[in-house]
């Protein structure tokens, strides 16, 4: 018997990349027959732990590239036919309550319409989501219980977890998001998608012929 191949997207809210990268997700599973683990980590976490810089920053003052960054993008939503991305005006959104939420929801089984509604509200119908009450407003209007979820991110079994699994992607190589693990092998960025899919693909076989 084949043991299931674990496939991890590590995800955190303030990543426009991890954005449009997931609304790719759909059509890998479909092709390959994986399903992706979703992981959330704490973006503000992995670059404290990393030394690492946010593209905002760390484009700043360099000439050119930040344009070619910019038109990669355009290439990428244009590719994949994505037509309900907007630039979130409020971007840098602190994560902190959209991500302790989404380790809550997994904990509550809510995560499914709480994860579409954390991204409509940041990247489609964009808010200054670190404000406790537009916060908590959106997700009312997303018909999500919301109140519940808010308790519940207060525990500390959800902020263990979210610090343990920013910690752990930290140790097996991450820092950035998006962040792909398939088995044991990172890649990062939304323009590795291809290579993630590869990489499946390969592993799977290898698993078929060594059973």
């Amino acid at each position: 018997m084949v043991s299931a191949l674990k496939v991890e997207f590590h995800f955190d809210f303030g990543s426009p990349n991890a954005y449009l990268a997931e609304r790719v997700l759909p059509q890998i599973e479909q092709r390959t027959g994986v399903k992706f683990d979703y992981v959330p980590v704490l973006l503000g976490g992995v670059y404290k732990a990393t030394n690492n810089l946010s593209p905002g920053e760390s484009l700043r003052g360099i000439r050119n590239k930040p344009e070619y960054h910019a038109l990669e993008t355009r290439r990428f939503i244009r590719r994949h036919n994505i037509t309900n991305f907007h630039t979130n005006p409020f971007f840098p959104v602190n994560t902190l309550m959209l991500m302790r939420g989404a380790v809550a929801a997994q904990f509550e089984n809510m995560f499914e319409p709480y994860f579409r509604a954390a991204y409509h509200h940041m990247w489609e119908a964009p808010k200054k989501m670190d404000d406790p009450q537009v916060f908590r407003d959106a997700f009312i209007l997303s018909g999500i219980d919301i109140d519940r979820l808010i308790a519940r991110a207060q525990q500390d079994d959800v902020k263990k977890k979210l610090i343990a699994n920013t910690a752990d992607a930290v140790e097996r190589g991450s820092f950035g998001s998006p962040t792909f693990f398939v088995g044991k092998e990172m890649f990062f960025g939304k323009d590795q998608l291809r290579d993630v899919e590869e990489e499946i693909v390969e592993q799977t076989r290898a698993a078929l012929k060594i059973a």
